[in-house]
């Protein structure tokens, strides 16, 4: 959604309170990337001291080696040791004291013990007799009690339901705001946004996630806002999908011209749903268009259609005004503070089935609108 660097400027604001732009951020790691790197200059120039002392070191111990009055065995089984240790381990440990000599090396049975056989005998680890052969055991009859039956299996969940906008009692399928013209019998459609019918299988990728605090601020937080309806639940209905909006083609105005928005759904429940779609500016709600669907039975499925919903007069003026700013920096710039919140939920118990909350840019791809899925967390 957010480059790396404005999203720790966003996680530092969250946690401390502390505003940093991306450029203070970006500033900051390559700082820190210097001083890993005068770090890690100063670990080398150390190692190589430290195999300097360490040669020192073994060529001392050789020479006390040599003064001691140790048997030729004794002396390789030491040298052996002190060839095995570490540069770090010679420099900082003393390996051997002079007045304290190696130990001879341990051997076992150093003498053959009474009633034991001796070094050029072969030596078992117990005795065993031959083999016999065992009387068959006498079967005595077993009572079995019965099993009890098995549990069920647990129900899996839909294959969709970790990969698209979908809570267990509602899913999104298909979602587009658009401009339609109608000139000399001819009609044209352009797609503003269009997330577009999919059919994951279990090869797909669950959804990415994004912690849901931070895009509290870019939301209204009166009353029905998303942090208050994220606190009430279910969280596994809660999204967050990034729009780069197409905005290539010529905006226009008259009666030929029709902008409006569509969206399906499926269910698993034969209920109303309300429709509730905020626009917010700077964090603070501007406008709010409430629907009202009812549920239509079709392939097993209850299937919900809002069909060429007409879009609001400031949504339309909105667009006009985005459309006419030079750049694309600049339209981008003001899309940054510019979010839409939808809620679906149960007309009759109030329960949120599926939150979906906005955010966009413009496209800069020659394919049109994209969209990118996250799901919302609270970690």
């Amino acid at each position: 959604m957010y480059g790396r660097n404005e999203l720790i400027a966003r996680y530092i604001k969250l946690r401390t309170g502390k505003t940093r732009t991306r450029k203070q951020v970006s500033s900051h790691i390559q700082v820190l990337a210097r001083k890993r790197v005068r770090e890690y200059q100063a670990s080398i120039k150390v190692s190589s001291h430290l195999q300097v002392l360490a040669k020192r070191k073994s060529r001392e111990i050789q020479s006390k080696l040599k003064a001691m009055n140790l048997d030729q065995v004794s002396k390789d089984k030491a040298l052996q040791t002190v060839a095995n240790l570490s540069s770090a381990q010679i420099v900082s440990a003393s390996v051997m004291k002079p007045q304290t000599p190696f130990p001879p090396p341990v051997r076992f049975w150093p003498s053959p013990m009474p009633g034991q056989p001796g070094h050029s005998q072969d030596i078992k680890p117990f005795a065993q007799p031959p083999y016999t052969t065992l009387p068959a055991p006498v079967s005595t009859p077993i009572s079995y009690e019965p099993l009890p039956p098995p549990r069920p299996a647990a129900i899996a969940a839909p294959v969709w339901q970790d990969r698209s906008i979908a809570s267990p009692k509602l899913r999104l399928l298909e979602y587009s705001a658009f401009m339609e013209t109608h000139r000399d019998r001819e009609t044209s459609k352009h797609l503003f946004v269009h997330i577009s019918p999919s059919n994951p299988g279990y090869t797909d990728p669950v959804l990415e996630s994004i912690d849901v605090r931070q895009i509290y601020d870019k939301f209204s937080e009166k009353k029905g806002g998303l942090k208050e309806l994220y606190e009430k639940g279910p969280h596994n209905a809660f999204f967050l999908v990034k729009f780069w909006a197409d905005l290539s083609s010529d905006v226009e105005e008259g009666s030929g011209v029709f902008y409006g928005v569509s969206s399906q759904y499926s269910g698993t429940e034969n209920i109303t749903i309300s429709v509730s779609t905020k626009v917010c500016s700077f964090g603070k709600q501007v406008v709010e268009k409430v629907e009202t669907e009812y549920a239509h039975m079709e392939g097993g499925k209850y299937m919900f259609r809002i069909h060429r919903s007409p879009m609001c007069e400031y949504m339309i003026n909105f667009i006009h005004k985005l459309k006419h700013l030079p750049e694309k920096y600049m339209m981008n710039s003001v899309l940054e503070n510019f979010t839409i919140l939808q809620v679906v939920s149960n007309r009759e118990t109030q329960e949120t089935l599926l939150c979906i909350a906005f955010v966009f840019e413009v496209s800069n791809s020659e394919h049109g609108a994209q969209y990118h899925v996250y799901r919302l967390v609270n970690d």
